[in-house]
């Protein structure tokens, strides 16, 4: 009997071998070939838009606004974000804000120092982190919704090897626990034999979930241990994946550059 193919394979391969899509087309700031630049609109009032989707559905921001109400790690909200501190409504010449926000808050990264003190102590905090490990191909994948993800449910998902970045939706999204204002720690995450399980089976050098963790609350400290360890893996958490059809994207995630840093904020899209 001739050896089957795994179907998620093939179009992986395929988006291995495909380049991001072309801007050439249309300018991304066409109003600088316009007579009026930097003159008001004649509309008083415009009204920004707060997308999800760019580029006729192309481009899909998964990354949570931060803002006031948002739930913080194991705290009520995370409370004002931006600060003015220069107003043109109050007679400056400008507007100027400063930003206050803890590193592990809304979407966000988490670097070996997190729980590591030799890593903190050496210095690898999240400018060391690899980009090529951030940007690239990515499978999003739905996970059985009445448990954690234990090593039973990592080998029933049966990822093929190859595969370097996965994106694990739970039950999370579906109780849209990231617009609720305070931290729920019955969300779903890793235990510590489903991170094992994943080290030990699988090429996946970048784990993302739609909650505050990856792991799960009951074994918080020891998955986390058993995926930072190697410092090979990336953690990035807080996905915002509703309404994202599953299968393969092109991923590009950029953190902060934060000397110091064993986390920060990032920014992450996918493109189909």
């Amino acid at each position: 009997m001739a050896p089957q193919t795994n179907p998620l394979l093939l179009p992986l391969f395929f988006l291995l071998s495909t380049s991001l899509p072309s801007t050439t087309s249309e300018s991304a700031h066409p109003s600088y070939d316009n007579p009026s630049f930097g003159t008001v609109s004649s509309n008083p009032n415009p009204n920004p838009l707060n997308l999800q989707e760019y580029g006729n559905g192309q481009i899909i921001d998964i990354t949570h606004v931060y803002q006031p109400d948002m739930p913080a790690w194991l705290g009520k909200t995370v409370g004002q974000v931006v600060f003015q501190t220069e107003s043109m409504a109050n007679g400056s010449m400008y507007n100027f804000s400063e930003m206050k926000i803890a590193a592990h808050c809304g979407t966000h990264v988490d670097a070996p120092s997190h729980v590591f003190q030799e890593y903190y102590e050496a210095g690898f905090d999240v400018t060391t982190l690899d980009l090529a490990v951030l940007n690239g191909p990515a499978l999003l994948v739905d996970v059985p919704r009445d448990k954690n993800i234990t090593a039973e449910v990592m080998e029933s998902l049966h990822i093929p090897r190859g595969v370097r970045r996965v994106l694990f939706r739970t039950l999370n999204t579906d109780k849209n626990l990231m617009s609720k204002k305070e931290c729920d720690t019955s969300y779903v995450g890793f235990v510590r034999d489903g991170a094992q399980w994943l080290v030990d089976n699988t090429d996946i050098k970048l784990v993302g979930l739609d909650y505050l963790s990856v792991a799960a609350f009951s074994d918080l400290i020891p998955a986390h241990l058993v995926f930072l360890k190697s410092r090979e893996i990336i953690l990035v958490e807080a996905l915002k994946l509703d309404g994202v059809a599953p299968g393969l994207y092109n991923l590009h995630c950029l953190p902060l550059r934060l000397v110091g840093a064993e986390g920060s904020p990032i920014r992450c899209i996918l493109i189909k």
